[in-house]
């Protein structure tokens, strides 16, 4: 629109103040967020870890450029974001999981998990957990399959699952380990809430550190790239549910130390559930998703038939958020009752 003479009025739609970054900027950032324990991961675990964490990213960007080929449209690679889908994907995953059954799963975090619903902005759920799911309903014993940090051979052989021919069942190690939540899931016996915090337990690759992922999550939440309320409503959720529990029948429920440095919770809360598309986008929509995600971690934990529940309550999460985004949507002044 031209206003008098040399004037130009530039009308266009919300938002009005921006930030200033870039949607590759940000991914950027989260990736950097995501280093340290990734770095960590692989200390710990050894050649394992970099041969399923290179899968995973590799059958992201791969699935990236057929379906962006398939949609005829340009390439998406140079936003970060596919990395970041696999990177948080391999990290959900078992350090000995067959490297067929990696590259599968990260096909379809985003074949299903983003390109079916349109690609990057449009997808409902957290491609990275889509995948993760598939794997988790297609291979169940592969995906429960667990080997201990730290062996001393660990940058020198691999497990004997990793190299599996595909569609056959795969060999597993002798030395396997159950993780922290099964083995209080399953026998009853606890782990120190200062090995879970520093990460030397078993688990998926996003479970060894704790300290780290907390460290990433502070870092974009001082550069304003990360919503504060979603984690920390989820994170306060869990801690005083379980506390509640554990007040009351020490001997039957676990700490909350335990349920909040256990499992994948600090990766779900801190880089799963805070994923800009798949999250509210209303302050108040984003603290209630928190609450139910971390509501159901702890029903899940407790009293479901599995050890780990940070998965299916982040995907249940998304499914609501178009709710919660229109219960908690701000009212334009003059629109109120009063108005009408």
């Amino acid at each position: 629109m031209t206003v008098g003479v040399g004037k130009t009025l530039e009308i266009r739609h919300a938002p009005h103040v921006l930030s200033g970054y870039s949607v590759d900027t940000i991914m950027f950032n989260v990736v950097l967020a995501l280093l340290p324990a990734t770095i960590f991961a692989i200390y710990a675990i050894g050649l394992a870890a970099i041969l399923v964490l290179g899968v995973a990213v590799a059958s992201c960007l791969l699935a990236e450029v057929l379906v962006c080929r398939a949609r005829e449209t340009a390439s998406t690679l140079d936003d970060w974001s596919v990395v970041i889908t696999g990177l948080l994907f391999g990290l959900t995953l078992p350090p000995s999981l067959p490297l067929w059954m990696v590259a599968v799963g990260g096909a379809v975090s985003v074949v299903l998990g983003k390109g079916l619903f349109g690609g990057l902005g449009r997808n409902p759920f957290n491609p990275a957990l889509v995948g993760r799911a598939f794997l988790q309903a297609a291979f169940p014993a592969a995906m429960t399959t667990w080997t201990p940090p730290f062996q001393p051979d660990r940058f020198a052989s691999l497990p004997a699952s990793t190299l599996a021919v595909p569609l056959m069942q795969p060999s597993t190690d002798v030395v396997t380990g159950a993780t922290p939540l099964a083995l209080w899931k399953f026998g009853g016996q606890g782990t120190d809430a200062g090995q879970l915090f520093f990460g030397a337990i078993g688990g998926s690759l996003g479970e060894t550190s704790s300290i780290l992922l907390l460290l990433g999550g502070a870092y974009l939440i001082a550069r304003n790239m990360m919503s504060w309320r979603i984690p920390a409503a989820l994170l306060g959720t869990v801690v005083l549910s379980s506390g509640l529990l554990h007040a009351l029948a020490p001997d039957r429920y676990p700490s909350a130390a335990f349920m909040l440095f256990s499992g994948g919770l600090m990766l779900g809360a801190l880089f799963m559930a805070t994923d800009m598309v798949s999250s509210p986008t209303t302050p108040l929509g984003g603290v209630l998703f928190g609450v139910i995600i971390g509501l159901l971690v702890v029903v899940i934990r407790i009293w479901g038939g599995m050890p780990e529940g940070v998965m299916y309550a982040i995907l249940l999460g998304n499914a609501l958020v178009p709710h919660l985004d229109e219960w908690c949507r701000p009212r334009v002044y003059g629109s109120g009752r009063t108005a009408k």
